[in-house]
């Protein structure tokens, strides 16, 4: 670990692996997560907003104890039925993810919208196109977001059993990340931002936290430098970037400027040294020596084994 940012162990033997032609890269998923804010009404007016985590549980086995944002995988049957929908249209959004289709972008935001609901109890969807439900605390509330995390009920047979509109105006596009090529679990990542609606409030829901907390975004950076709080790149590179602004909605307004190419980790032998790098990121640059330190097997740690 350097300051608090994870590194799996088996990466320098899977990256040597990639390079001789002995591991196959797994295609990336499509995922979304969201930077769910809100303004502190007792903070100094400068302070700026918080941002809510997840702490995933130290038993993952994947970035187990490392500080995340609520995100998960696209559901491709949200692929294959248009949803009521409020905000810039299917068309515009398909163009500022870099999609080729509307559906696909229907099927990336229904992610962001879905993944909010399920592990944090937010819902960025209403009756209206200009409302948002108040309450999702109720009984039947909570058995279809099970039903939702058990992958039983779609998210748009949710919406259209309750007679609701997606409200994509409340969410922006920030950033975009994909998994290194050596890794088992690839995602192609979009990274949104959104304001907690009036109204509504987080819970701890996800079954894969086992801490959920709302921090302001320079704060949790700082605890990442100190090596107080294990995080992994995108997770830290987000959280500078939110740093400058002073209210949720400043940020939402700052979103249509940011970059959204997509931010692609590479790997190079330097001597007796690989070289881990994330272009534009240089913070995150990795110098691992390889001399005396054989290739650990990786046979069988193929492409299964998504996160949904």
């Amino acid at each position: 670990m350097s300051n608090g940012q994870w590194y799996p162990p088996e990466w320098p033997a899977r990256i040597r692996a990639l390079a001789s032609g002995e591991l196959t890269a797994v295609t990336p998923r499509r995922a979304a997560t969201v930077m769910l804010l809100r303004d502190d009404p007792g903070g100094p007016d400068d302070a700026g907003p918080t941002v809510h985590m997840l702490r995933r549980r130290t038993s993952m086995a994947f970035a187990g104890g490392a500080y995340a944002y609520p995100g998960g995988g696209v559901d491709p049957r949200d692929d294959d039925h248009l949803v009521g929908w409020a905000g810039p249209s299917l068309e515009t959004w398909a163009a500022r993810l870099g999609v080729g289709t509307a559906v696909e972008a229907q099927a990336v935001v229904c992610a962001a919208v879905r993944e909010t609901y399920e592990e944090a109890g937010v819902l960025l969807a209403g009756p209206t196109a200009d409302s948002v439900v108040s309450d999702t605390t109720g009984a039947d509330w909570e058995a279809d977001r099970e039903a939702l995390v058990a992958r039983e009920l779609s998210f748009a047979g949710f919406l259209d059993r309750r007679n609701l509109v997606l409200r994509s105006d409340l969410l922006a596009a920030w950033a975009r990340w994909i998994t290194p090529a050596f890794e088992p679990r690839r995602y192609d990542t979009w990274f949104f931002v959104a304001a907690l609606p009036e109204g509504q409030r987080t819970r701890n829901v996800s079954t894969e936290a086992d801490r959920t907390v709302w921090v302001r975004p320079g704060d949790a950076a700082d605890g990442y430098d100190k090596g107080e709080l294990l995080m992994m790149p995108p997770t830290v590179a987000t959280l500078r970037a939110l740093r400058p602004y002073r209210t949720a909605a400043e940020v939402l307004e700052a979103a249509d400027s940011q970059d959204l190419a997509p931010v692609l980790a590479e790997a190079r032998m330097e001597g007796d040294e690989l070289v881990l790098s994330w272009p534009g990121h240089d913070e995150f640059t990795r110098h691992v020596p390889t001399a005396g330190h054989p290739a650990s097997p990786v046979a069988g740690d193929g492409a299964d084994g998504n996160r949904s």
